[in-house]
């Protein structure tokens, strides 16, 4: 199924909504961690968390393609960043398997969804057809 959405803002946007849901998610688990961990690793996952919704947030704002393209680059090195750090609480036993192929799956539905919105992007550039107010994308399977 696929539908036009109005996009008013990058609140709007499915890939800026799944990397929130994973910053909160993230942002839960650093209430679990070791008060030793406070400025390694809490403070690790919880900037590299943030940095992935700040990007999209500033490249929306950018309104050229080219850097927003690059400013959702930056923001997928920041997912990958997060998932090297969840690795990292796993290895440490901070997190178990379960709670770590959870925060997997959301990981890659974000990566997913950024490699998408960066090939929408190309494709517009490339045709000059995108309207900011106006993104196209299949709401069935979250991708653009």
């Amino acid at each position: 199924m696929s539908s036009n959405r109005k996009i008013k803002s990058f609140e709007d946007l499915k890939v800026w909504q799944k990397a929130r849901e994973l910053r909160n998610s993230v942002f839960v688990l650093t209430k679990k961690l070791p008060v030793e961990e406070k400025y390694r690793l809490k403070d690790q996952l919880i900037r590299a968390s943030r940095s992935v919704t700040a990007n999209i947030a500033e490249g929306y704002g950018r309104f050229h393609y080219q850097e927003y393209i690059q400013y959702c680059r930056q923001a997928r090195g920041s997912v990958y960043e997060v998932l090297d750090h969840l690795i990292c609480a796993e290895d440490q036993g901070f997190i178990n398997s379960k709670e770590m192929e959870n925060f997997r799956k959301s990981v890659e539905n974000c990566i997913r969804l950024l490699n998408g919105f960066i090939g929408y992007l190309k494709d517009a550039k490339r045709k000059g057809t995108a309207k900011e107010t106006e993104i196209s994308y299949d709401i069935a399977s979250d991708s653009y």
